[in-house]
């Protein structure tokens, strides 16, 4: 495990395993998600999205964007409306 200690005006110092093993240099920017019961998730937010252009392969087939909002908006898809 690394520790880190939360220095004057919340700044953390990340220690050098860390930052060595997320690639992440000064100037990174990263995200703090609380997921409840004290736990906290940090999420790297440095990368651009064209970073993952590739990185799933070629689809099997290409789909409109009003084929991707018919899907959204069928039942039991997840993406019904929030009341």
């Amino acid at each position: 495990m690394t520790v880190a200690t939360v220095g004057a005006g919340g700044v953390v110092i990340m220690p050098t395993a860390v930052l060595d093993a997320l690639q992440m240099q000064e100037g990174d920017r990263i995200e703090f998600v609380l997921l409840g019961d004290g736990d906290c998730l940090l999420v790297l937010v440095n990368r651009s999205v064209t970073e993952l252009r590739g990185m799933f392969g070629k689809p099997s087939k290409r789909v409109s964007i009003d084929g991707m909002n018919r899907a959204v908006a069928r039942p039991g898809s997840g993406g019904e409306a929030q009341t």
